[in-house]
């Protein structure tokens, strides 16, 4: 084959027409022989070194391959393809293939897992989890249809932003960013509680191993603290003797004027009063339990009902049955009073907000029940369903100071019925200013 060629350069070319064709050890790939590899009719092989080899197809792909054993058995790692994966990156991923071979692993296994896994991850964003975590965590769980719509309304807010990020790569400026426009237009509150609400999703996303992180917990001072919210409320005997006899007097929906009636009395957030449901509540031993879904502190609350009250809750149960909510929305009785009903009513009856809004009745009756002097503060506080930070001793305070409670609520409601009739102010002396 090499005849009349000199001996020594014979014998070189015979060791390349070795290592090119086949016959004997291969010569590591280069990027001028891997840019030179034409398309056959069938794929195939041109190896590198330590298991590393270039697959070229009739289509004119070339690929990297791994071909490496697990005990008796051959199996091969796809790395990519060339030139997108460079003869120096094939290289080194096989170096790393081969660590994770020589410690007990399966670099191919390894791939396919984090393959799906990126998968799985990619389709878990942000605005789907926050669904997820609403419906598991907050509906199955039975919290007030307040607190679930108060959710949504948060992930409207997040979701323009981050609801289509997957979950675990949201850092934590793609949530200051919403946050920050909330801000910027006054929203310091929405701004906070949709910062809270992101956590808790994040929280659960970690949880259920969609995340790693809570990138929210990040951003804890980066937001204006907002103002305490002051709900108006009449703290005068005379005004609040008018406002009475206002309700009384009041033309609108019949069920709205039970509620403002009843509210006075029980002093209990608004929400929970809308969301009260006949079967919470016992006319003979004169209780209303009301759930720990339905309450703020996520605690069950029980309230003892006056005299007036009772009749009050008698006449509409004679109205509307006992079955369902005690105030029913005026469209179906399947959902309970629209949350503005109440503060829409005071405005019918021409008080402002301003002077007056639902929630701020418990402002008056905490006023007058504490400068009257006749009430342990505890048991005031705990008639307003103010947690305690010791479970310990809100158990003990709650048993404490039933007795008190339930005569407490009568006293109170007989001081309104005085206050209605435009009678004298009994056992009181207010602080003036």
């Amino acid at each position: 084959m090499f005849s009349g060629v000199p001996d020594i350069f014979a014998g070189l070319l015979r060791a390349f027409a070795k290592t090119t064709f086949g016959k004997g050890p291969q010569m590591p790939l280069t990027e001028t022989r891997l840019r030179a590899l034409k398309t056959k009719d069938k794929p195939y092989k041109v190896a590198d070194q330590r298991g590393l080899y270039i697959e070229v197809t009739p289509a004119g792909g070339k690929h990297w391959r791994f071909r490496y054993r697990l005990g008796k058995l051959e199996k091969k790692l796809v790395i990519g393809s060339y030139p997108e994966v460079s003869l120096k990156e094939a290289r080194d991923a096989t170096y790393e293939a081969r660590q994770t071979v020589a410690s007990g692993g399966d670099p191919a296994f390894d791939k396919r897992k984090k393959k799906i896994r990126e998968e799985f991850l990619s389709a878990q964003t942000f605005e789907a989890v926050a669904r997820e975590y609403i419906e598991q965590m907050m509906v199955q769980n039975g919290r007030a249809e307040g607190t679930i719509i108060k959710a949504n309304y948060f992930l409207d807010q997040l979701a323009p932003a981050i609801g289509n990020r997957p979950i675990h790569e949201i850092e934590p400026f793609e949530v200051l960013a919403p946050l920050k426009r909330l801000e910027a237009s006054g929203k310091h509150e929405t701004a906070k509680k949709s910062r809270s609400f992101a956590g808790r999703v994040f929280r659960y996303g970690v949880a259920t191993t969609r995340c790693k992180s809570d990138p929210t917990s990040m951003l804890k001072g980066a937001l204006i603290t907002p103002r305490a919210t002051h709900y108006a409320a009449i703290l005068e005997p005379k005004e609040l003797g008018g406002l009475l006899r206002a309700i009384d007097d009041y033309t609108g929906h019949l069920i709205t004027r039970f509620a403002l009636q009843i509210a006075p009395h029980v002093f209990v957030r608004p929400g929970e009063l809308r969301h009260a449901e006949w079967r919470e509540i016992d006319l003979v031993d004169r209780v209303w339990k009301i759930p720990a879904g339905k309450m703020k502190a996520r605690r069950t609350h029980a309230v003892p009902l006056s005299t007036q009250v009772i009749v009050y809750l008698t006449d509409l149960a004679e109205l509307l049955g006992q079955d369902g909510y005690v105030f029913p929305s005026a469209r179906t009785s399947q959902r309970p009073m629209s949350e503005n009903s109440l503060n829409a009513a005071f405005r019918r009856m021409g008080y402002s907000k301003e002077e007056v809004t639902a929630h701020g009745l418990r402002a008056t009756a905490s006023t007058f029940l504490n400068e009257s002097g006749l009430w342990n503060p505890d048991a005031i506080e705990r008639a307003l369903a103010h947690g305690d930070s010791n479970v310990v001793r809100g158990i003990y305070h709650r048993g404490k100071h039933w007795d008190e409670r339930v005569r407490m609520a009568q006293w109170w409601s007989d001081y309104l019925d005085e206050l209605r009739s435009g009678g004298k102010v009994i056992k009181a002396k207010f602080a003036k200013g």
